[in-house]
This record gives C-alpha cells, structure tokens and sequence, in this order.
C-alpha cells in the first residue's frame, strides 16, 4: 500500500510507503493520501494526527518525476490540483497533524509538510523545493506556505535558487519547531501528538481554525473571528469541565462536546 494509516489509541499514524522510491508522490499516492484525510477529518475518535515516511532514507522525496515528465499542460494543472487537495485537506482538518520528517523532505515532500500544522525533524533531514532545476514551479503549494511559515526572503531564496537545507538550518529559519536524533523522532513525534490528543478536541478545531484564518485576513476580520471561537467554546461541555478542572486542582477529561 503507498499509504498505511494505524492507530495507536486517539493517534492515527499516516506513512506515505514507497521506500523503493523515496516516498515520491505519484498520483495514486496522492489519491491515498487524499483518501486518508477525508478518513480520518470526520472521525472523532481520532484527536491527533502524525504523518512520516516509510523506510529510513525519506518522509517524501518530491513529486514523481517518473510521471510527470510525460504531463501536458492540462495534465499538469490536474497533477497539482490534486496534489494542492491533499495539502489542503490536512490544513483544514479538525485534528492537529504533527509532521515527523525522517529524511528527505523536498519539492512535494516539503509541501506536505508544510501542511501539517507542526513539524519535527530528525537530524538528517532535508529540506527544499528544487522544482526550478527541473525547470518547473512548486505546484502542491509550495510558493503560498513556505512564505507564511519562514517569510518572503528565505520563501524566495529556496525557490528561486533550488537549494536544498539541513536540519539544523530549516530549525533556525523557523521551517521546524524542533530537530531530534533519528532513533528519537518518532518517539517525540508520538509524546507530542498523544499530549495534543489531550486536549479539547472542540477548542482544538477552534484554536487551529483561528491560527489558519490568520494568513488569510487582516487583523480586524481576524480578531472577529477569534471572537466568535472564542465565544463558542463557552458553549462547550468541555469548557465547563476545562475551567472546573482548573480550580479543582485536577486534570481535565474532556468529552468532545
């Protein structure tokens, strides 16, 4: 399967698998994945996501070159539209999405994690979007949320010029929240996503759609509608069991209603 999804009680694990490939995304790769987050969005047990690569050389190597470079133009723009799909079916899903890069990250595989809403890396990660050494665009979103995640400068300096970053660099430049030894990463990854699994899963939804509004709209539109998140949760069980809990000294155990 190009995609395995497992459970490991409220956190779901998402490997793209095509090792022999490098996890590059070939369009039946993307229609798993595609498929995989419209699986879990709904399902409400399923509070916390984590997305990483089969194998131990890659999270996803790029698009696959193998067939793209046979598109025509129409077939190329129906190519990027699904891939763009993907990407925004994972940004607008209700549970947060940690991505654990455990290698290559580049082209199409930087996108992806670009995506999710947290990204850990291990220490041989790479980062990057080549696509202008193939003398192509970034094309699964790329160009619109590297700028949002590190700023215009560093956003045109990876895509103008192809070069491809470590680790260590993509953390000083704000494109990863943390970097940990390969042998550590997806244990870290699975403590972050079972501690985010804790939460509310409404305040969750809210939090996260408040953050994504913020790239879209101006500071005006965006405080309105944190307001309105914000007096929502207040409609919430778990809201009532959140601040009781607080003042009882207690940990919270939130329903999800």
């Amino acid at each position: 399967m190009a995609v395995e999804v497992t459970r490991e009680g409220a956190v779901a694990v998402v490997t793209v698998n095509r090792p022999e490939a490098l996890n590059s995304l070939n369009s039946e790769t993307n229609e798993a994945l595609l498929a995989a987050v419209r699986e879990l969005s709904p399902n409400d047990s399923v509070h916390a996501v984590v997305l990483t690569g089969g194998g131990d050389k890659s999270f996803v190597a790029g698009a696959d070159i193998a067939e793209m470079s046979s598109l025509t133009a129409e077939q190329a723009r129906r190519f990027g539209a699904l891939g763009q799909a993907v990407m925004s079916g994972i940004e607008a899903a209700p549970q947060p999405w940690v991505a654990a890069v455990n290698g290559f990250a580049l082209g199409g595989g930087c996108e992806l994690a670009l995506a999710c809403d947290i990204r850990l890396a291990a220490e041989n990660a790479k980062f990057g979007q080549p696509e202008i050494n193939l003398g192509i665009t970034p094309g699964f979103g790329g160009t619109q949320r590297l700028p949002r995640n590190v700023g215009e400068g560093w956003a045109k300096y990876l895509v103008l010029s192809g070069r491809i970053i470590r680790a260590e660099e993509a953390l000083r430049i704000g494109l990863v929240q943390a970097v940990f030894p390969k042998d550590e990463l997806m244990t870290q990854a699975m403590k972050l996503a079972e501690e985010l699994a804790g939460k509310s899963p409404l305040a969750m939804r809210y939090c996260k759609a408040a953050v994504n509004a913020a790239a879209d709209t101006d500071l005006a539109t965006g405080q309105g509608i944190e307001r309105d998140l914000f007096a929502l949760a207040f409609a919430t069980e778990d809201q009532t069991e959140g601040m009781a809990a607080f003042l009882e000294k207690r940990a919270p155990e939130f329903g999800g209603r």
